[in-house]
């Protein structure tokens, strides 16, 4: 099956990433990563941004109110909901100048997951890590070169996760005692097609795959197989959210990181998708 995709915005981001939609905000949230900027989606097409260091790389809200941030090499927590909330900051995670934060999750029972990556790429600089109750990180998957796409099953059992240059997407099974075991693939993908980028599971079980260089986003069933894909008119696709009232838009975020604007004017917009069938409440962190 083939889904056609529509802009929502304007190519408003340098390199967004991971929308997320929580029914607390006023709308979609997302992030322009290498500008170091939070964007919001109002509800009349509006674009609100706002700077917060050199790199923005998550935002999830959090369980009791307010959301955090994941930065170049900290996590930034506000108290409050409104998207101008004050900041403050749980302290550097690591000293390396060469390392930074890009992408991650949270698990059913609201541990934040964090990826990094090296600047530069290097295979196996990378690693996902879980943040503790100090707000201090721990590393869950070592040897990772671009920590990418996180979510789970409805179930809660089971996570699927994206190393892009690995090509494949790779499920875990999840215990809340035990954590994350039993990495194994889920679903390769065709280089000619792109590469695995940010993930999100729908209400189904089908998990959606942003394709960087590929544009596209792939659904796979639960059982690994591709049963439905959204084309878009720009190649670098980065990640994917389900929002709306009644999580049933597919919103897509993009790059225009080295692209030609004169062959992709809208690389950098979010653009959306009607895919006929729901996702879930996104699943927030108990920080």
């Amino acid at each position: 099956m083939t889904i056609a995709a529509y802009t929502v915005t304007g190519p408003v981001a340098e390199h967004a990433e991971g929308p997320v939609w929580s029914g607390r905000w006023a709308g979609l949230r997302w992030v322009d990563m290498l500008a170091g900027d939070l964007l919001e989606l109002g509800a009349d097409g509006t674009v609100r941004r706002r700077h917060v260091g050199a790199v923005a790389a998550i935002i999830r809200p959090r369980t009791g109110g307010g959301f955090v941030v994941a930065a170049e090499r900290e996590l930034l927590v506000s108290d409050d909901d409104a998207f101008d909330a004050p900041l403050r900051s749980l302290g550097q995670a690591w000293t390396d100048p060469s390392i930074r934060m890009n992408e991650g999750g949270c698990d059913p029972d609201g541990r934040l997951y964090v990826g990094t990556m090296a600047y530069d790429q290097s295979p196996g600089r990378g690693a996902l890590h879980v943040v503790e109750p100090d707000g201090s990180l721990r590393v869950v998957l070592s040897g990772t070169t671009i920590s990418n796409g996180f979510d789970f099953s409805p179930d809660g059992g089971r996570a699927y996760y994206a190393d892009t240059v690995t090509g494949r997407v790779d499920v875990l099974d999840y215990d809340p005692e035990r954590g994350l075991t039993g990495r194994r693939p889920f679903a390769v993908v065709d280089p000619g097609k792109g590469a695995p980028d940010g993930l999100t599971v729908d209400a189904e079980g089908g998990v959606w795959v942003a394709l960087w260089q590929g544009g596209a986003v792939h659904r796979y069933s639960p059982e690994g197989e591709l049963d439905a894909v959204v084309r878009l008119p720009v190649a670098k696709v980065t990640a994917v959210a389900f929002g709306g009232e009644r999580l049933d838009r597919l919103f897509i975020t993009t790059s225009c990181l080295d692209v030609d604007r004169s062959r992709q004017p809208d690389a950098g917009a979010v653009f959306a998708a009607d895919p006929g069938v729901r996702g879930r409440p996104v699943l927030p962190a108990a920080l």
